[in-house]
């Protein structure tokens, strides 16, 4: 296992839909296994592959930031088949650090996924694990979470990150 740099927005990367998952083999193990280590130690509760470089189609999320093993979620090729409700809470991204803003989303998602023993799985998720879940399915499909703020806010949002990088303080920022 090893912990893995996480890329940041605007990397092309995390722009771009990734790819499905063909085969679950010892390379795919070693990612996930990878991404579980890099997003306990950020700390954060969910990250994509694409977060870390890789444009495959898998995710982990974990509420409990390592705490309960029992919570790690693995996500591989999820799709969305059900959202209810609304639900409008502050909601922040390892790739975009130090950036946190109220995001409207659904209150309840149901995801079909493949696990690492190759079965297809379904999960509901409400509340916290209903936003991780749109959240991370939103990373690859290639959308960060800022494309779902206001018109003003994701433009006054890209206009401080891009002050960041002009100044060089954006490479510091989450380190």
């Amino acid at each position: 296992m090893a912990i893995r740099e996480i890329v940041k927005y605007p990397d092309p990367v995390l722009l771009t839909r990734s790819e499905e998952v063909e085969e679950i083999d010892v390379g795919l193990r070693r990612l996930v296994s990878d991404m579980v280590e890099t997003m306990h130690a950020a700390p954060g509760v969910g990250l994509a592959a694409n977060q870390v470089g890789v444009a495959r189609r898998v995710a982990v999320i974990d509420l409990s930031v390592g705490k309960d093993p029992s919570q790690l979620l693995v996500l591989i090729n999820p799709q969305i088949l059900a959202l209810e409700g609304a639900q409008a809470e502050e909601e922040g991204c390892l790739s975009i650090p130090g950036i946190t803003e109220v995001v409207e989303r659904p209150a309840v998602v149901e995801v079909e996924a493949i696990n690492l023993d190759g079965k297809t799985f379904r999960v509901r998720g409400e509340a916290l694990m209903a936003r991780a879940l749109l959240h991370e399915i939103d990373h690859l499909n290639g959308v960060v979470f800022i494309e779902h703020l206001s018109p003003l806010k994701h433009s006054l949002t890209r206009k401080k990150i891009q002050k960041l990088i002009r100044t060089g303080e954006w490479a510091a920022v989450g380190s």
